[in-house]
């Protein structure tokens, strides 16, 4: 039994397809196969139904392979605590981070990661707040950037700055000339949402509760989408009006910003965090990472709390 085997093994396991999880251990699927069927003969027990789509474990081959997880955790683990000790900031790092963050942060933040860790190779992934969660207590990523406070006991949340929420309202809606929004202005009704599953949409579904809007009033065309870029068109086409966060809104063209808002205070705003495995042993790569994010945001974000909306 080797560690490859192992790893071969969990790829089939986590991608339920062989051909996806060769892609994923960059092997061919017949290398990739022959070494799981190694691994099955040595052990003297089926691993995975063959015959399913998706590929599915056997029962014995569940327990075998959430064992085999625990064996490749550690055995990372020990490898990152050598890093730790010998203060080197090198190897792979696994970072998830959540599509509302992804599109106004990562292109701020990546040039200064290769400038100041030009030894470690980072793997980015978009996802979606409860699978980032479930990624980290699976150990598939090392850490994760998004909304929080979690409330997850298993994570560690090192909070990196404070966005707070910016209004986008267009030319001929109710409150195109307010100087800002009170927070009893927003209307569950009136507003363009995110699709579920996004955490900002929790957020302002919870503020608008907060603030006496909690029913629905049909549309003729109702319509959420999953990324902000969407939801600014719509509204431009008299649709309604959204909720942005502040690095979004930033990033309008000039053109487009005279149409935001502040809301009033307390300002309701998303704290945005670093979180990772309470196991999670890389504390210098992980306050590297921190220090460079926190040095690629405006530093008004860095301090100004005013009222956190939690995403869940």
């Amino acid at each position: 039994m080797t560690l490859s085997q192992l790893q071969y093994a969990l790829a089939v396991f986590n991608h339920q397809h062989f051909g996806k999880a060769a892609e994923a251990c960059h092997v061919t699927q017949p290398t990739l196969s022959m070494q799981v069927q190694k691994l099955e003969d040595e052990l003297g027990v089926s691993l995975f139904h063959r015959e399913k789509h998706p590929v599915l474990p056997t029962e014995v081959g569940l327990r075998l392979l959430t064992q085999a997880q625990k064996v490749m955790d550690e055995t990372r683990k020990i490898e990152d605590m050598v890093r730790e000790l010998r203060g080197s900031l090198t190897g792979d790092f696994r970072l998830a981070i959540i599509p509302t963050l992804a599109p106004s942060l990562l292109y701020r933040i990546i040039p200064k990661l290769k400038k100041s860790l030009p030894e470690v190779r980072f793997h980015i992934v978009e996802m979606q707040t409860e699978r980032i969660i479930e990624a980290l207590e699976r150990h598939e990523v090392d850490a994760g950037l998004l909304a929080t406070p979690l409330g997850e006991r298993q994570l560690k949340e090192q909070v990196l700055f404070y966005e707070p929420f910016m209004a986008f309202v267009p030319e001929g809606h109710r409150l195109s000339e307010e100087a800002f929004i009170l927070h009893s202005e927003l209307k569950i009704d009136d507003l363009l949402l995110l699709t579920e599953g996004h955490c900002f949409r929790n957020s302002v579904l919870k503020l608008c509760k907060e603030a006496g809007s909690t029913s629905f009033t049909k549309r003729q065309i109702e319509l959420e989408s999953g990324n902000f870029d969407a939801l600014l068109k719509l509204s431009k086409l008299g649709m309604g009006m959204t909720l942005l966060p502040y690095l979004t809104a930033a990033d309008l063209p000039k053109s487009e910003q005279k149409h935001l808002k502040p809301l009033d205070h307390p300002v309701p705003t998303r704290e945005i965090s670093l979180v990772y495995h309470q196991t999670q042993v890389r504390k210098k790569l992980t306050d590297k990472i921190a220090e460079v994010v926190k040095a690629a945001v405006p530093d008004r974000l860095l301090n100004e709390k005013n009222k956190v909306i939690s995403p869940f």
